[in-house]
């Protein structure tokens, strides 16, 4: 199949966000609903203080992961490597468990202020203080693999303590279920608008390297004789990926594949290099993401799927036939 052209491939992407931000903005409680009613009236405000920012924040943390994932598999080398390699996912998960002990109560009886900042902050944290313990750990970012093992243990490590946290206090179980399956239903404006200007930074930051990305494809020292400062190149794409993840994991909870998928279909469908990877990875995390929500809401209106899960099952089923599709 001929690649796609990804000028064309990111106006799809653009084109399609905007559709699916209004079909986010149409689904409630009871499934879809009409967007044309009185601006001064009951159900605007749901739309206004509810939905919209839920759909645009659902859009901007799916952006978030597929970036992250993207950086992840360009600085590892490697097409299946996640965006949680380096353990901000438990990290943020131990995080948040331990506010919930400390304030003793469910996100859904706390206060506002509470409920978005205080486990986003803390979430925050814990995913950023896993990547500093993964980097300590691996001496600094000098050898990429040294780093990815490091990664794979501090997950180990913060996520047996995140089941050590519960077992000490089950009561908090039920509101960390929502954080380990993953939702929307926390997202507000100003948890919007943080994430917006973590991904923009994340952004610029990553297109900054994006070239470099390209000269590691072809090995460390090709890309060490071509001039690459590599020492300098991974601390900037580490904490531009830290920051991505870590922003996401705190405002939506562990979403699976995301990361994953998004970079891997961006290559398939355009073949392009880290310039064009780089946002389409992130715009296609953003439909992903957004798409998922929008059919956990609906497709068992009232009731809602976690859309971690829903995540998890179309991510897998991709794998499992591209799998079929390209037996090793």
């Amino acid at each position: 199949m001929k690649p796609a052209n990804p000028v064309s491939l990111f106006l799809a992407l653009l084109a399609l966000s905007a559709a699916l931000v209004v079909c986010g903005t149409a689904v409630g409680s009871q499934g879809w609903e009409p967007l044309f009613f009185r601006t001064d009236g009951p159900r605007f405000a749901i739309l206004w203080e509810i939905r919209l920012p839920r759909t645009l924040g659902a859009w901007l943390a799916g952006a978030l992961l597929g970036l992250a994932g993207a950086v992840a598999q360009g600085l590892f080398r490697n097409p299946l490597a996640d965006p949680y390699l380096l353990g901000s996912a438990t990290g943020a998960a131990f995080g948040v468990a331990l506010c919930l002990v400390a304030i003793g109560i469910s996100p859904l009886a706390a206060p506002d202020w509470l409920a978005h900042w205080g486990l986003t902050l803390a979430g925050f944290v814990g995913a950023m203080a896993a990547v500093l313990v993964t980097l300590v750990l691996a001496q600094g970012v000098q050898h990429t693999l040294r780093l990815l093992l490091s990664g794979v243990v501090v997950g180990m490590v913060f996520g047996a303590l995140s089941a050590l946290v519960m077992f000490w206090d089950p009561e908090i179980m039920r509101a960390m279920q929502a954080f380990l399956l993953g939702t929307t239903g926390f997202l507000g404006w100003g948890s919007t608008g943080l994430l917006a200007v973590v991904l923009v930074v994340a952004t610029v930051a990553a297109l900054g390297f994006s070239r470099a990305l390209d000269a590691l494809a072809l090995g460390e020292v090709t890309a060490a004789s071509l001039g690459v400062a590599l020492t300098p190149v991974r601390v900037v794409l580490v904490v531009a990926m830290a920051l991505a993840t870590g922003a996401a994991v705190a405002q939506v909870g562990l979403i699976a594949f995301i990361g994953l998928v998004a970079p891997h279909l961006m290559r398939a469908l355009a073949k392009p290099t880290h310039r064009w990877l780089l946002p389409l990875s992130a715009l296609a995390g953003g439909v992903l993401l957004l798409a998922a929500d929008v059919l956990a809401r609906w497709l068992l209106a009232p009731q809602e799927i976690p859309v971690g899960v829903l995540t998890a099952v179309l991510g897998g089923g991709y794998l499992i036939w591209l799998m079929h599709r390209r037996p090793v």
